[in-house]
């Protein structure tokens, strides 16, 4: 069961354009598990006077820590674009469990795919990035209850929405590098909008931000005690019967999370645990290269740096000059161009060994030896960047403008 457990959460260490034809082929079941129970609870929420409410979508896979599998992405996306036009449910909610939001995809069964040259690859990361792109661009209030790990894939469909709250159990990362892959889930976007080289940062080497720190580094907008969640839950049911609701759902929400984080002041109230780091990591993280950071480090000498640079130097050297790059575009890209790049990166990692070799390493042997290909960054060359960030072909590509905004 453990192993189970741990190849399915790497995190622990609309209307749209139709699919190219390998990817209608496969239905997302292929990639869900084997329970029977449901992987997603659906519930509108009432209010009062029964005539509207919410939308209560409640991760249910506790046993792989809401790890995301593609019937998931499925369920979450078809409900969204039902819900959504329904003028009776005035906001969506997306919650996990008591340990976790989500830790991530289901990258196990991916790499399993991706090893026979099934599409399911594909389309496990097509539809995901669909989904990152909904929650990111749906016109009513899309509120993601981060309560837990929330790592990789639980990301994506959180750190896109203008409301995103976190508890003192909270646990973020992106710790993709170490497994011989890329920030996705739209991460070329989010991170380098962070405060300084903070996205770089955490991007390059994994870090994890608990509890407060989730909101001093821009990644949650509120941070509410967990024991208020059952108060606020019951607020914002009472709220859908405020006139205003129908009106503006964006003021009300804003207001009563406002609230209820105001009055949470006081739970894990330590300050930014990076603080005494920060102007060290913008000073050596906005180097222009890989190299450029790693000799910025060196260069400094302090146990600080030096533990950076041995992070560093266990990371995929692919990964990380991928990585670099994404993050560096990333700034002047759209969301949605942003998003394309993630779907053509991901499928030139799906062709190479560094991926399937990290989660060998990582999830499968847990040997936490990897041998990456090429084993050093000066190996890495521009023309394997290039051929990284090159477009696809017009029928593989991410066309995520093409997708009706809800």
């Amino acid at each position: 069961m453990m192993r189970t457990v741990c190849s399915r959460v790497f995190g622990l260490l609309l209307n749209s354009r139709p699919l190219p034809l390998a990817k209608t082929l496969v239905p997302m079941s292929s990639l869900s598990s084997s329970s029977n129970e449901p992987e997603v609870l659906f519930e509108t929420v009432k209010s009062p006077s029964g005539e509207s409410g919410y939308r209560l979508m409640t991760l249910n896979k506790p046993k792989t820590l809401n790890a995301l599998s593609g019937n998931m992405i499925d369920l979450l996306t078809t409900d969204m674009k039902s819900v959504v036009p329904d003028n009776s449910i005035n906001f969506m909610l997306v919650r996990g469990g008591e340990k976790a939001f989500c830790a991530g995809g289901d990258i196990r069964r991916v790499t399993e795919a991706g090893k026979t040259g099934s599409p399911l690859a594909q389309t496990f990361f097509f539809r995901e990035y669909q989904l990152n792109y909904l929650t990111g661009t749906v016109h009513k209030p899309y509120i993601a209850l981060i309560s837990g790990i929330t790592m990789g894939g639980g990301v994506g469909i959180s750190v896109h929405s203008p409301y995103r709250v976190a508890t003192e159990t909270t646990t973020f990362a992106m710790p993709e590098t170490a497994i011989g892959f890329f920030p996705d889930v739209g991460g070329g976007y989010f991170l380098p909008r962070l405060k300084g080289e903070l996205g770089m940062y955490l991007a390059l080497t994994g870090h994890r931000l608990k509890g407060r720190d989730v909101l001093h580094g821009g990644i949650a907008t509120h941070l509410i005690g967990k024991e208020k969640i059952p108060s606020l839950l019951s607020e914002l049911t009472k709220s859908c019967d405020d006139p205003i609701m129908k009106k503006d759902p964006h003021y009300v929400v804003k207001s009563i999370l406002d609230k209820y984080h105001k009055e949470s002041l006081n739970i894990d109230d330590r300050s930014f645990s990076l603080t005494p780091h920060l102007e060290l990591i913008d000073k050596c993280f906005s180097g222009g290269s890989v190299e450029d950071i790693q000799m910025s480090l060196l260069n400094d000498g302090s146990d600080w740096s030096i533990n950076q640079l041995q992070l560093l130097s266990k990371m995929s050297p692919t990964s990380l000059k991928v990585t670099h790059r994404q993050l560096r575009e990333g700034r002047e890209k759209s969301f949605e161009d942003c998003l394309m790049t993630d779907y053509r990166l991901c499928q030139r990692f799906m062709e190479d060994k560094d991926f399937y070799e990290g989660v060998r390493a990582v999830l499968v042997d847990r040997d936490n030896n990897p041998k990456w290909d090429p084993p050093t960054l000066a190996d890495v060359t521009k023309e394997t960047l290039d051929r990284y960030f090159s477009p696809l072909s017009d029928q593989e590509e991410l066309h995520v403008k093409h997708i009706s905004k809800l």
